[in-house]
């Protein structure tokens, strides 16, 4: 029995669906599913976001099958468990001294693979439908939010985690350096890449940007700003840390 199987079962255990997981997570949709009937392997990546994740989940057992599906902890650490989940469930909020705080606003939630394009997003919100909406108090005024993929801004964010943000111009005097962004950009080819990045100065001039990564395994890159085609400023996240 592969892992895949084996997680399933704790899926089942769990009372889980498997497309909740993926949503939840920054899995594609049907990944799982997919594994299953291929007989296939779990990725590094999507088995280091399971184990994260699924804190009673034992990772003995879903590597090799052998002990027990789930872990049992002592009351101190059953306690410090709860405290974390807190700790990582309350929103991060990255104000700025020129941020003006809403009482209460509703931010709609895309999901930015139903959406043509963050592009397509930024030009015409209005005919996106929102999967949902988050009410937060006293958060800084945004346009929307969406879930995080990949791990370049890791620990900061991690896949699955939800960035709320306010779009700005692609302008080299509306960039606030230094802070970090959500980043659209588009090569020569059209293809279009998102990205979460720290924004900074170019050494190669006025007209670039290098965007830097929290995760120090990613190396920076820079861009024409002509390549940007849309950014936005990043205002909170949120991350949830349970799965039941």
């Amino acid at each position: 029995m592969k892992a895949i199987e084996r997680f399933y079962q704790y899926l089942d255990y769990k009372a889980i669906k498997p497309t909740k997981f993926e949503k939840e997570n920054g899995l594609s949709n049907g990944y799982l599913g997919t594994q299953l009937r291929r007989n296939g392997s779990l990725g590094e990546d999507v088995l280091t976001t399971i184990i994260n994740n699924c804190l009673d989940l034992n990772p003995i057992w879903l590597l090799s099958g052998k002990g027990l599906m789930t872990q049992n902890f002592s009351s101190e650490g059953e306690e410090e468990s709860k405290k974390e989940k807190i700790e990582e469930s309350t929103p991060k909020i990255f104000k700025m001294k020129t941020d003006k705080v809403i009482q209460k606003q509703m931010v709609p939630l895309y999901d930015i693979q139903a959406s043509a394009s963050v592009v397509a997003l930024f030009r015409d919100k209005d005919s996106q439908q929102p999967v949902d909406h988050i009410t937060i108090p006293n958060l800084p005024k945004c346009d929307g939010a969406i879930y995080v993929s990949g791990d370049s801004m890791y620990p900061l964010l991690k896949s699955g985690d939800i960035i709320m943000y306010k779009q700005v111009e692609n302008a080299l005097d509306s960039i606030f350096w230094g802070e970090m962004y959500l980043v659209s950009i588009i090569n020569d080819y059209g293809d279009e890449f998102v990205m979460i990045k720290w924004l900074q100065r170019s050494e190669q001039g006025n007209d670039f940007v290098k965007l830097v990564s929290e995760n120090r395994h990613h190396q920076p890159t820079e861009f024409h700003i002509k390549n940007i085609k849309g950014l936005a400023l990043i205002k909170a996240s949120i991350r949830i840390n349970s799965m039941y």
